[in-house]
């Protein structure tokens, strides 16, 4: 089943910080598969701080939690699930060992191959498409999406631009999944968009 994996941004909601949790609740009330709390800007305190609340809405609602970036707030959280920046894993992973299930974000496929032989869970994928989190890069295409859907034994998901107009694209490519951001956080109602992206697979 092709899955929805929401990434934060609390910069992008209408209101700011004051509507970011409301807005999480929504997300987590649809049919996301996770959400990825990617809040980058904060302090390993602030993370925490934001991320119990977070934690919380996505365990009433039974939806997966993962912690971006920040291996230490995951165990201190007691969260199994921790996704990583390519430059975080290669810097901390390569030659590890982790107790945490971890995903990495990658963009070639000697960077797939990496992490899947250093323990990667899943795999992101991307930038597929233009997006302005990537102000000014060209994205990858489906068709790179593709290339690692073929070469990897991990669930791959695309990453970047997608929408209702090119997720039939992303599904084609035998993607897991598709990673959410501007178009969740902002959306008035995040379930009818996950069910508008469903019927467009």
């Amino acid at each position: 089943m092709f899955e929805f994996f929401a990434i934060t941004n609390r910069r992008l909601c209408p209101q700011g910080n004051t509507s970011f949790l409301a807005q999480i609740e929504k997300i987590a009330a649809s049919e996301v598969k996770a959400v990825v709390l990617r809040e980058k800007d904060l302090s390993l305190k602030d993370y925490l701080n934001l991320a119990r609340n977070v934690l919380e809405l996505c365990t009433s609602r039974k939806v997966k939690f993962i912690v971006h970036g920040l291996p230490q707030a995951a165990l201190e959280l007691g969260c199994p699930y921790l996704h990583l920046p390519w430059t975080v894993f290669k810097e901390n992973y390569i030659g590890s060992k982790s107790t945490l299930s971890f995903g990495v974000s990658v963009h070639n496929t000697e960077e797939a191959k990496l992490a899947i032989a250093h323990g990667a869970s899943w795999l992101f994928g991307g930038h597929i498409y233009a997006t302005k989190s990537k102000d000014g890069l060209e994205g990858r295409g489906p068709e790179f999406l593709a290339e690692l859907c073929k070469l990897s034994s991990v669930p791959v998901y695309g990453i970047g631009g997608i929408n209702e107009r090119n997720i039939s694209a992303i599904v084609k490519t035998g993607a897991a999944g598709a990673c959410l951001m501007s178009s969740l956080m902002q959306s008035p109602d995040p379930s009818e968009l996950i069910s508008v992206l469903t019927n467009k697979e």
